[in-house]
């Protein structure tokens, strides 16, 4: 399989048009039409329907398996390129909102860092790919587990803090006044539903062994501060480190007693660290022991 003719594909499903991706992609109209017609011919199944252009049944399957693929590329070529070139003077650094607490705040290079605060499926992407020299992830865990991460490239996790969850509530919220809540009983709440800014509902229901979690409402985002102005305004509980969540205005944030679980981070990078990556690795490293 071409991966030029899965990448154009991939594109002309995203915006939905033959016209719009041979521009994204600088092609003639024509060339995407015949880049779909070869991936089909090779395939054996149609893979799009014209009008409206929309994905087959069997066009849906690919799609599940054209992103790991080419995103397994890039990572390739990136970590080809990356031996072969010389190392960075600087450090770009991905991370979460939530992962970039008080241990990797104390880490970061005084000079040189260029920093992006981005959602968790971007953060492994930047990495794997190249983009960032090393990246930040979080999640909830049992204590001193690993987090569940996709296998998007050869990338290296290693475990640099955990602190205690905290679920935050509006000041006026009839479970405020507990000392602690339990996870079991607020399957029902009212949820927002911010997976890059807090933590995810799925892996809410995971911890819980199933339950609804629904959210009240959805935010896409990553700034904190939006999040947790809608949770002051009573529009949805939300689930965060206990640091990030303590000293809310408006806000009362209680420790999750059960199940046990810890809002863990990851640092993330391909090969060896080298130059300003190295030193901020092994820093980590050695706050975590």
């Amino acid at each position: 399989m071409d991966p030029h003719l899965l990448r154009t594909y991939v594109t002309v499903v995203r915006l939905a048009s033959f016209s719009a991706a041979a521009r994204e992609l600088g092609y003639t109209q024509s060339a995407v039409s015949q880049h779909i017609a070869a991936l089909e011919l090779d395939l054996g199944a149609p893979l799009l329907t014209r009008r409206p252009v929309a994905p087959t049944p069997a066009g849906e399957r690919l799609l599940e398996h054209a992103g790991p693929l080419l995103l397994r590329l890039d990572a390739a070529r990136a970590d080809v390129a990356r031996l072969a070139g010389a190392p960075a003077q600087g450090l770009t650094l991905v991370t979460t909102p939530t992962a970039l607490g008080p241990r990797a705040l104390g880490a970061l290079p005084a000079t040189g860092l260029a920093l992006s605060v981005v959602g968790r499926d971007q953060v492994l992407t930047a990495v794997a790919t190249g983009t960032a020299d090393l990246g930040l992830v979080n999640g909830l865990a049992a204590p001193s587990d690993p987090l569940s991460l996709p296998d998007v490239a050869p990338l290296t996790a290693q475990g640099v803090d955990e602190e205690p969850v905290a679920v935050l509530l509006p000041f006026g919220h009839p479970l405020a006044r507990r000392t602690g809540l339990r996870l079991g009983d607020l399957a029902d709440a009212r949820w927002i539903d911010a997976p890059d800014a807090s933590l995810p509902l799925d892996q809410l229901r995971t911890a819980n062994g199933g339950g609804a979690f629904r959210p009240a409402l959805s935010y896409t985002g990553t700034d904190l501060r939006t999040l947790t102005a809608l949770t002051a305004a009573g529009h949805g509980l939300a689930l965060l480190p206990l640091s990030t969540a303590t000293g809310i205005p408006g806000t009362v944030a209680l420790p999750l007693t059960s199940p046990r679980l810890v809002h863990r981070t990851e640092l993330l990078y391909t090969g060896t660290p080298t130059g300003a990556a190295a030193v901020m690795t092994r820093h980590l490293l050695t706050l975590t022991r």
